[in-house]
């Protein structure tokens, strides 16, 4: 969403006896040769050895000095890269929302897969969501309610980053040649962003779903040493088909819904962080609505001695067990959770690009004003 060209700056003097004025403003990157016009001649090529070319930026010859940061701290985001900003708000931002929503994922995890665990014959194939939370209670204590949280934020940080910044890299992709980037290539960049982070943190999905689930594992490295002895490295991929086939639309429908929602308000209400949060909310719901059953599909599919291999076989017998409501197992819990999670992610994350851009403008006034005053203190010499 932001512009990444490069811009620079040109500084020169004139060089005594030398008769040639500059009169080219066609920009040029990456060359110490410019172009000159003589009085008396066409155009010619001089090169100086007092031509500096910087960019605008970081020209460290006119950078804030420290007095200048403590009056304008916010200038001081603007020395780092913008890359490292915003895949840092992206960690951030994403580890705290699956830490303040983990209760509400470990009891929608259990509902998803009590039919597979308890077996086929079990007469029970059904929790509620007020047993999954007793459950808890009674079984593991408070501290249960966030059992595999670990591996969920170490799973989430480089997701969310992932996410977040692939979705602008694939926007930039997708984006037509008038500049503009339409509908169908806001779903497609927001689906193949989906897919890129999922496919790159889906081992750590696994293993945080078997330490939640699956009784007799303490830590993560134990879960993991145990499904390479016993499964082989194949387990670490299990499902993963459908999830990428359940995240694709889920992210693609939520991250369009936000960008055209916010893009259809007025400008005075496009930088409101309520509006943000409003959009983050509408959009998240419309997406976890249609996405769901194949959230349900993949959990199954994830567990280990589950009876599924394909996709559709699973679809097929998750409803011929429990009917089409069986898709839906969860789905209370995982909306209480995907609301405020995905509101947090998105609303964060849109603040942070807000305040990159006026870091970089705050850093862009002060340099400005340094270099008028060492051209005044040159003029003056």
């Amino acid at each position: 969403m932001h512009n990444t060209e490069e811009k620079a700056v040109v500084y020169w003097r004139k060089i005594p006896h030398l008769k040639c004025d500059a009169v080219s403003t066609k920009p040029f990157h990456n060359s110490s040769t410019l172009t000159f016009s003589s009085a008396t001649a066409d155009a010619t090529r001089c090169k100086f050895a007092s031509v500096s070319v910087a960019e605008t930026k970081l020209h460290h010859d006119f950078a804030p000095t420290a007095t200048q940061l403590l009056k304008h701290p916010l200038a001081v985001i603007a020395f780092l890269p913008r890359d490292v900003s915003l895949f840092s708000a992206g960690a951030i931002a994403g580890a705290a929302a699956k830490t303040v929503t983990a209760p509400l994922d470990r009891i929608k995890l259990l509902m998803q897969t009590h039919g597979v665990r308890v077996g086929q014959e079990s007469a029970k194939k059904a929790m509620s969501f007020i047993e999954a939370i007793t459950v808890i209670a009674k079984e593991e204590g408070i501290k249960g309610y966030w059992k595999g949280n670990l591996p969920q934020v170490i799973r989430v940080v480089p997701y969310s980053a992932v996410q977040l910044f692939a979705y602008e890299i694939y926007k930039k992709i997708f984006r037509g040649q008038n500049g503009e980037l339409s509908v169908v290539a806001r779903l497609t960049a927001g689906a193949f962003a989906g897919m890129t982070s999922t496919f790159i943190t889906y081992p750590l999905d696994v293993l945080r779903l078997r330490l939640a689930v699956e009784p007799g594992y303490r830590t993560m490295s134990q879960v993991a040493l145990s499904m390479i002895r016993e499964e082989g490295i194949a387990s670490f991929y299990r499902g993963l088909g459908p999830s990428l086939i359940a995240i694709a639309p889920y992210i693609a429908a939520n991250f369009c819904v936000f960008d055209l929602l916010k893009k259809s308000l007025p400008e005075k209400y496009q930088k409101r962080t309520e509006t943000s949060i409003l959009t983050a909310l509408l959009s998240a719901s419309l997406a976890t609505l249609t996405c769901y059953p194949l959230d349900t599909v993949r959990r199954q599919m994830q567990l280990k001695g589950t009876p599924y291999t394909t996709v559709l076989e699973a679809l097929s017998g998750i409803v011929a067990r429990d009917g089409v409501v069986g898709l839906y197992r969860g789905f209370l819990p995982n909306a209480l959770k995907t609301l405020p999670n995905s509101s947090i992610k998105l609303t964060t994350y849109d603040l942070v690009k807000r305040l990159i851009a006026a870091s970089e403008k705050e850093f862009q006034t002060i340099t400005e004003e340094n270099r008028n005053k060492q051209q005044n203190i040159n003029s003056q010499a």
